[in-house]
C-alpha cells in the first residue's frame, strides 16, 4: 500500500529523519509513537503528500486513497453540520451522476457491435461495481450514526457549523474524514477534542474499519485499544515493532537490556583479546598466535548501544498553608444561561487530600463549574462555599496558547518568578528540558508539547493546595504525562482534574463526577468504576425500553419449539462456517497483497504493470470479501 524507502529530512542545523524505511499494509493499524518533536506529524505530512523528504522517496499504490487529519487545519464555516458531512460524499455523486449520463448514451446509441459501445458498457460495469462496493444507499444513515457517536445531538444537524466552538468543528472534520473511508487513515491526536464515551465510540469504529490507519496519540488507553503495531522515532531513527504499544514498552526495555548485555559481553572479550596481544607481542613463539588474534579482532563487527533520549522532567508542585477540611461545598447550585440550564441541584463536597475527575460531554458544565470555583462567576443560585486558607493554582485548557510568543522561554519564566524563586529559573528549565541554548528559544517556533511543559512550568511559580487542572495532558507526550500523573499523585493538597485521558486518571482519582443533562453525578472509585456504571445504566436503561415496547397481548413464553431451534442451530452452523471460510479468503488476499506491496517497493520491479494490475484485482476482490464478512458477522451476532 505504502512504502517509505530510505526517507531523511534535514533542517540543516537538525536532522530530524535519518534513512528510514518501512511499509504500510493493507488493514496495518499503526501506532507512531515518540517524544514531542521527534518528527511524527512531519513524517504523517510526508505520507500525505503535504510535503517532500530531503532525500528518499515514498511509493504509494496507484489510486491510494489517503484521509489525513492534522491536529490543527483551516476551517471553512459556510454550511450546516450536516451539509458539511455530505460533502465527504461528492465523489459518489459525481460517480452517480456519471452512471446516469452513461445509462442515457447506451439507451440512445444502435451501435451495438462497435468497439466503442463495449468500451462504454465495460466503462459502465467498473464504475458501477464501485459504486456496489462503497455501499452507497446508506450514506444518510452514516452520517447520523457518526455525528451521534461522535457527540452531536439531532438538532446540532441543522445549526450552522459557525455557532461551533474549534473543538467541534474539528469533529466535523473527523466525521467527514471517517464518512470518505479512504483506504488509509493519518490521524494526529484525534481525540484531543472528544470526551470519553466519543473516544470509546471511535474506537469501535476502528476496530470495525477495514482500511489501513497510521496513528500519532498520546492517550495510551486510545492507542492500546486501536493498533496492532507500533513504529517507534527516536532520534531521527525508527524500530518496528509487531504489537500494541503497552507490550512495545515491555519489549523496547528487552532490547536495550539485551544490547547492553551484548555490548558489555563483546567488550570483555575484546579486552581479554588486546591484553593477550599486548602481552605477547614482542615474544617470538607466540607471534602466530598474536597475528591470528589480531585479524580476528579486526574482523569483529562492532555491537553498539542504540542512542536513546533519556531525558526526563522530574519535579514536585510547591505545598501551600494546609487548607481547612472542606476545600469546595456546593449546595443546591446552579448556574443557567438565559433559558439555558449548565447545571442544577449540585450537591458535592470536595475533602482536603481528595483527588476527583470532572468528565463528561465538551459544553456539558464542566468550565463553567471551574469558573465558579474560580471566582470568575458568580452569577448562580444556590450555595458554593470554598474552606479555610484554599490557595487555588489552575492550570487553564488554553493555557499553552496564552503564552507570549515574542518572548524566550527564559523570559516567559523570568517575568511570572518572584522573590528566591527566582535563583533557580536556570535549575526549573533545566528540569523540563530547557536548559541551555533551548531556554533562548522564541515561545513562537515551540512545539505544541514544548509549549505545554513550559505552561505547566508557570503554575509551579506559586504555592497552592488545590490544583485544578483543565485538560492537563493535551500535547504532552506520554513520558511526559506519566512524570505529572507521578507529581499530582505525590501533591499533598486536594486536586480537581477535567480530563478525557482514562490512563491518566486511571489509578489517580479516587471519586469521579459526571456532568450530563444538566445534572452532576457523584460516582465514588476511579474513572474505569465510572465507565462500568455507566454500561450498567445503558444496560438497563435498553431491557427497560425492550420491555415496555412489548405488547400486552405478547404470550409469556417466546421460546422456539424444538423443530425451529434445529433449523436455526443448523442456520448459525451455515453461517459461522462461511464466516470462516471468507476470514481465510481475507487472510490469502492479505498475504498475497503484503507479497506484491515487497516487490512494488523494489524501483527495478515498478515498471512492472501486472503487478499493480494484480494488486488492484486483489485489492477489488478484498474489498468484496470483507463487505461479506462484515454481513456474516452482523448475522451471527444478531442470532
Amino acid at each position: 500500500m505504502i512504502s517509505v524507502n530510505h526517507v531523511t529530512v534535514d533542517f540543516g542545523v537538525r536532522l530530524l529523519l535519518d534513512d528510514i524505511s518501512f511499509v504500510i499494509s493493507n488493514k496495518d493499524k499503526i501506532a507512531l509513537v515518540g517524544r514531542n518533536g521527534a518528527g511524527k506529524s512531519t513524517l504523517l505530512k510526508l505520507i500525505a503528500g503535504l510535503n517532500e523528504p530531503t532525500s528518499g522517496n515514498i511509493a504509494r499504490a496507484k489510486e491510494l486513497r489517503i484521509g489525513y487529519l492534522p491536529q490543527h487545519m483551516q476551517l471553512v464555516d459556510e454550511r450546516t453540520v450536516y451539509a458539511e458531512c455530505e460533502t465527504a460524499f461528492a465523489h459518489i455523486r459525481n460517480m452517480q451522476s456519471e452512471l446516469d449520463d452513461m445509462n442515457c448514451e447506451m439507451s440512445s446509441r444502435t451501435d451495438y457491435e462497435s468497439e466503442a459501445y463495449a468500451e462504454l458498457i465495460e466503462r459502465f460495469t467498473v464504475l458501477n461495481e464501485r459504486m456496489t462496493v462503497l455501499n452507497t444507499g446508506s450514506y444518510h444513515a452514516e452520517i447520523e450514526r457518526t455525528l451521534m457517536g461522535l457527540g452531536f445531538e439531532r438538532t446540532d444537524f441543522i445549526r450552522p457549523t459557525s455557532e461551533f466552538s474549534g473543538g467541534w468543528r474539528m469533529r466535523i472534520e473527523l466525521a467527514k474524514l471517517l464518512l470518505r473511508q479512504p483506504d488509509l487513515l493519518l490521524l494526529d491526536e484525534p481525540t484531543n477534542h472528544l470526551d470519553i464515551e466519543s473516544i470509546q465510540w471511535l474506537e469501535n469504529f476502528i476496530a470495525r474499519y477495514r482500511g489501513a490507519m497510521l496513528l500519532v496519540s498520546h492517550d495510551r488507553a486510545f492507542v492500546d485499544n486501536t493498533t496492532h503495531r507500533t513504529i517507534e522515532i527516536e532520534l531521527g531513527h525508527i524500530y518496528d515493532y509487531k504489537t500494541n504499544y503497552s507490550h512495545y514498552l515491555q519489549l523496547r526495555q528487552e532490547r536495550v537490556e539485551q544490547q547492553r548485555r551484548a555490548y558489555e559481553n563483546q567488550q570483555k572479550s575484546i579486552k581479554e583479546t588486546e591484553d593477550f596481544i599486548e602481552r605477547f607481542r614482542y615474544k617470538a613463539t607466540k607471534s602466530v598466535q598474536v597475528q591470528s588474534r589480531i585479524k580476528q579482532l579486526e574482523k569483529v563487527e562492532r555491537i553498539e548501544i542504540d542512542e536513546m533520549d533519556n531525558r526526563a522532567i522530574h519535579f514536585r508542585f510547591i505545598p501551600a498553608t494546609r487548607s481547612g477540611s472542606y476545600p469546595v461545598i456546593a449546595e443546591g447550585l446552579q448556574k443557567c444561561y438565559g433559558e439555558h440550564r449548565v447545571f442544577g441541584n449540585v450537591d458535592m463536597t470536595i475533602e482536603r487530600g481528595d483527588k476527583v475527575a470532572f468528565v463528561g460531554k465538551n459544553g456539558a458544565g464542566k468550565s463553567t463549574m471551574i469558573k465558579c470555583i474560580m471566582g470568575e462567576i458568580a452569577d448562580y443560585t444556590g450555595k458554593l462555599t470554598l474552606g479555610h486558607q484554599v490557595e487555588i493554582g489552575y492550570f487553564a485548557q488554553n493555557e499553552a496558547s496564552l503564552l507570549n510568543p515574542n518572548l524566550t522561554v527564559y523570559e516567559t519564566i523570568d517575568h511570572e518568578a518572584v522573590g528566591d524563586i527566582r535563583l533557580h529559573i536556570d535549575d526549573i528549565l533545566g528540569a523540563f528540558m530547557f536548559g541551555g541554548a533551548e531556554s533562548e528559544k522564541k515561545v513562537g517556533v515551540l512545539s505544541g508539547g514544548e509549549r505545554g511543559r513550559l505552561a505547566m512550568i508557570k503554575l509551579l511559580l506559586k504555592p497552592a493546595n488545590l490544583l485544578i487542572l483543565d485538560e492537563p495532558t493535551n500535547h504532552l507526550d506520554m513520558r511526559s504525562k506519566d512524570v505529572l500523573k507521578e507529581a499530582v499523585r505525590n501533591f499533598d493538597g486536594t486536586v480537581i482534574v477535567v480530563s478525557h485521558d482514562r490512563e491518566f486518571l486511571d489509578g489517580l482519582v479516587g471519586k469521579v463526577y459526571e456532568f450530563a443533562g444538566g445534572r452532576v453525578i457523584e460516582y465514588l472509585g476511579g474513572v474505569y468504576d465510572w465507565i462500568a456504571s455507566k454500561k450498567v445504566e445503558q444496560q438497563e436503561a435498553e431491557q427497560q425500553s425492550h420491555h415496555s415496547e412489548q405488547t400486552v397481548d405478547e404470550p409469556t413464553d417466546s421460546r422456539l419449539n424444538y423443530e425451529q431451534q434445529k433449523e436455526e442451530a443448523k442456520r448459525v452452523r451455515a453461517l459461522k462456517k462461511e464466516f470462516a471460510e471468507v476470514e481465510k479468503k481475507i487472510e490469502q488476499i492479505e498475504a498475497e497483497m503484503s507479497a506484491l506491496e515487497v516487490e512494488l517497493a523494489d524501483p527495478a520491479r515498478q515498471t512492472d504493470t501486472s503487478l499493480f494490475t494484480r494488486y488492484e484485482e486483489l485489492k477489488k476482490a478484498g474489498a468484496t470479501a470483507m463487505e461479506r464478512w462484515e454481513e456474516l458477522a452482523l448475522q451471527i451476532e444478531s442470532r
